[in-house]
């Protein structure tokens, strides 16, 4: 147990739940029927809760029925499982992090390497609900497009092929001709392919992984933890309805689990926020290139993130703002919706002024010195939390790996995330939300036509 963590056995905390996000994802109202609402009631015994619904809980919640077929899981979530903060994503399954700006990007070999070993370990086990569980879900492993716009775009991609060089990294050029022709825009001036990125639909894969665990899973929706007391034999986790009463508890809530007690004040909360078009008919279709779908991931990390899906919507993303108390409002969604069609109209000047149909934002949780929790937090409570950012493939390998610790296993995964520093005390709240908001606007006015 790290010294950072507070034990807390014996004392019952009040755990504020997450706020309501003021909109809907539209990855989740396209991503097809809900699953059926089952609320937690009463009182109830489990060997094991896990604590949210995302990509780690969910992938924890599978791992550890799979690995303990007899004992009874139970897997909460305080929304509906797709719309929470992992079903708000961009559904880039990412198997190496990318930061050209990032001035050790390229002097990290080792650190580089152990994030491609976790994150291919969170590909390969998606992948195998997919393929052996029928997880439907929009799979496409065609890679990511790094895309730029301007000369200091192109100055960034020059960057990050030195550092997938170094790694030995398979990568392409595409040139002004081929960038255009594949998105239909003449923005974009050059862009760099990287393999090995799958492509999906985040709150479709969610639901549908959701529906295809394994049988001693219990899924409880809309469930908040409102209250704990971690305890011997039995930890007991309340409810808006109830209690659950458990041998083990994982807890994988991004922010949400700092309200447990452990690691307080060490998340900095940034929500980002994407916008998507109502699908486009064939006379619009022919505007936005000859690639039925893609993932272009901009050359400047403050560009915007693009995405033309399977069901022929565009998807755009920018804007990053300190989400205070963890929350975002209905006037930051309507901000960000701006720069969304300040960007569609860049890319796409004939089409763009059909808008949007659905805006809406995501939280992001990150440390001060990019550190992680993973790990046995106090007896018999294990969590992992803090992504720090590409949290698809990473999260699924932290939930899987977390799991197997609290079933007695190990793994390469697990001494590789155990070595991970923990995240450290940021400057004070006042400060460090002045800074994000100071950061966030130079390097957004610094990305230009990126964005």
């Amino acid at each position: 147990m790290n010294s950072l963590n507070r034990a807390v056995t014996g004392k019952r905390i009040a755990v504020e739940p997450p706020h309501p996000e003021p909109t809907m994802s539209g990855w989740y109202t396209t991503s097809g029927p809900e699953l059926p609402l089952l609320p937690q009631t009463g009182d109830v015994n489990c060997d094991c809760l896990v604590i949210g619904g995302g990509w780690m809980g969910l992938h924890a919640a599978r791992r550890y029925a799979e690995l303990n077929p007899d004992s009874s899981v139970i897997l909460v979530d305080a929304d509906r499982i797709g719309n929470n903060a992992s079903g708000r994503c961009m559904g880039f399954v990412i198997d190496l992090a990318h930061n050209p700006r990032k001035q050790d990007f390229v002097e990290d070999i080792k650190g580089n390497k152990e994030e491609l070993f976790v994150n291919l370990e969170g590909i390969a086990y998606i992948r195998s609900a997919v393929e052996e569980h029928g997880v439907d879900c929009d799979w496409d492993p065609q890679g990511k497009y790094h895309s730029a716009a301007t000369a200091h775009g192109v100055d960034d991609l020059r960057r990050f092929s030195e550092a997938l060089d170094a790694l030995g990294q398979r990568y392409s050029w595409v040139d002004t001709a081929e960038i255009q022709a594949m998105t239909g825009s003449k923005h974009y001036i050059k862009a760099l392919h990287h393999p090995g990125t799958i492509l999906l639909q985040p709150a479709k894969y969610l639901k549908n992984a959701t529906k295809s665990l394994p049988a001693n899973v219990t899924v409880h929706e809309n469930t908040p933890i409102v209250g704990v007391q971690f305890g011997i034999p039995r930890h007991v986790c309340e409810t808006p309805a109830g209690a659950i009463r458990a041998s083990k508890v994982i807890i994988c809530a991004s922010d949400y689990l700092t309200r447990f007690g452990f690691f307080k004040d060490r998340a900095i909360p940034l929500y980002t926020f994407a916008s998507m078009t109502r699908q486009l008919i064939d006379n619009e279709l022919s505007q936005v290139g000859n690639k039925p779908a893609y993932g272009l991931i901009p050359a400047n990390s403050f560009g915007t993130t693009v995405r033309r899906t399977v069901d022929n919507r565009l998807i755009l993303r920018n804007v990053y703002s300190y989400a205070t108390d963890f929350k975002t409002t209905q006037r930051d969604v309507t901000r960000a919706r701006v720069q969304q069609q300040i960007a569609f109209d860049r890319r796409w000047p004939g089409l763009s002024s059909i808008g949007f149909e659905s805006s809406w934002g995501g939280l992001l949780t990150l440390a001060q010195n990019g550190g992680m929790v993973f790990g046995e937090l106090d007896r018999n409570v294990y969590g992992a939390a803090f992504c720090n950012g590409t949290g698809v493939a990473r999260g699924a390998a932290f939930g899987k790996a977390v799991a197997e610790l609290a079933a007695g296993r190990s793994s390469p995964v697990i001494d590789i995330l155990k070595t991970r520093a923990k995240p450290s005390r940021p400057y004070p709240k006042a400060v460090t939300a002045l800074g994000v908001r100071v950061v966030t606007a130079v390097r957004f006015r610094q990305a230009g036509a990126e964005v």
